[in-house]
């Protein structure tokens, strides 16, 4: 992705908290639902945000698609009469017109937004010179670039008063709705530390009993809020019914949330972790002299191939890796999805070196 740039993110409207909170129904459905979910919310445990799905983005025709522009004098009756800032997703220039229009706090750029450059080009031109807070979902597919696309193109129309909503990737096969991929917001969290990044634990999980998981597993990982969907009958949602949970729910799940520091201050705790890490520093040198001497001997390998016109992938050799080293990892405690993972880059790696070998 070339050389990495500075951002200054702005962060002063994402209040300081254990976690940042935004909570609401999935879809406003009626100014009635709205105001109860809102008034319910405030008694039990008042978000710092109030979500509701104005347009709703749907995979085939005639389904809800959200009861659109009616639906903005609700949430402005939940600011004024409740003072919950509020926050609608945007997929177009008309719904940021629209949004702006009512006095929206906050607007997000959903899944389906994200995955189009173009789509989220005009959002950020609509938006030039508009002091607004924005939240950027990640695709649907795993692509970070183009995750990190589409915050670069809000950036560079001068807004920095933006956040990063992680609510999981498509999958053929998961126990989610949305399988985590943990490593990808943590890769943008790596690559971003100014950046603010919130989980989205409802459509991760994609059933309400897996929630409360999904939100711990977030904070563990030092992710700085939630969003969750909250409806006061959610199996009577419009939408997405499984994973919404009512206000008093997400009440119980924000009380039992363990909220852990990124350090201590006991000195005995400093120094024990400070002697682990070195040995951690000991061994991943060892293990990356042995894959640069690996790499040595592949490349030994692959002149002789070359010598000897014989091809670079070898099948059988490459079963056998599979059949020996997997079952030799899970005896030495590792997970099996792990090895199998490592190998294949390992392999990867061996390809490329006798390719780039063949080819001189």
């Amino acid at each position: 992705m070339g050389k990495k740039e500075k951002h200054n993110f702005t962060n002063s409207w994402i209040k300081h908290s254990d976690p940042y909170l935004i909570a609401g129904p999935c879809s406003a459905e009626t100014e009635d639902q709205v105001m109860e979910t809102a008034r319910q919310l405030v008694e039990s445990n008042k978000p710092h945000l109030f979500r509701a799905g104005i347009w709703k983005p749907r995979t085939r025709p005639n389904s809800f698609e959200g009861v659109g522009e009616k639906g903005l004098p609700w949430l402005k009756r939940v600011k004024e009469e409740f003072g919950l800032p509020v926050t609608i997703e945007v997929a177009n220039t008309d719904h940021v017109e629209k949004a702006l229009k009512y006095d929206i706090d906050v607007l997000w750029i959903g899944a389906r937004t994200t995955v189009s450059p173009f789509a989220v080009q005009e959002i950020a031109e609509s938006l030039r010179g508009v002091d607004i807070p924005v939240m950027i979902k990640n695709p649907i597919n795993p692509d970070y670039a183009l995750w990190v696309g589409a915050i670069e193109r809000l950036l560079n129309t001068g807004n920095n008063k933006l956040a990063a909503i992680h609510r999981g990737f498509s999958s053929i096969s998961s126990e989610y709705r949305n399988t985590p991929n943990w490593e990808i917001p943590i890769k943008l969290k790596t690559d971003f530390p100014d950046l603010k990044i919130i989980c989205d634990p409802s459509h991760i999980s994609g059933q309400r009993n897996k929630v409360f998981n999904v939100a711990q597993k977030a904070l563990d990982l030092d992710f700085d809020g939630l969003m969750i969907e909250t409806h006061i009958t959610p199996d009577d949602a419009w939408s997405d019914a499984q994973q919404q949970i009512t206000p008093q729910q997400l009440s119980e799940t924000m009380s039992l949330l363990t909220v852990r520091s990124n350090t201590s201050k006991s000195k005995t705790f400093q120094n024990q972790l400070e002697q682990l890490r070195s040995q951690i520093d000991e061994i991943d040198a060892e293990i990356l002299k042995s894959l640069a001497k690996r790499k040595e001997i592949v490349g030994q390998i692959g002149s002789y191939k070359k010598e000897n016109d014989v091809t670079i992938l070898q099948l059988e050799r490459w079963r056998e890796i599979l059949d020996t080293r997997i079952p030799f990892g899970e005896g030495e405690g590792l997970d099996k999805q792990f090895v199998e993972l490592l190998l294949q880059l390992i392999h990867d790696e061996s390809i490329k070196v006798q390719t780039d070998i063949l080819n001189e």
